[in-house]
């Protein structure tokens, strides 16, 4: 299943989260850091609600474009 992410740009770097994941989220100084991030992250949850047997949230908010501005 894949999930939205939303990537952020702030004074401080870089913030990323998931609509359908409520609670989790990462930031670091670069994109690609937190791209790294969220992605362990989001693995990380999964594997907890695996061990937990509990199912798998639903994406709820389909990705149908993707926009990109970095200045």
């Amino acid at each position: 299943m894949k999930y939205l992410i939303i990537y952020e740009k702030s004074n401080l770097g870089w913030g990323a989260y998931s609509p359908d994941l409520p609670g989790l989220g990462a930031a670091g100084k670069t994109l690609d850091e937190v791209k790294e991030l969220i992605r362990e992250a989001v693995e990380f949850h999964l594997e907890g609600m695996r061990r937990a047997r509990r199912s798998h949230p639903r994406a709820q908010r389909p990705v149908t474009c993707c926009v990109s501005s970095q200045k």
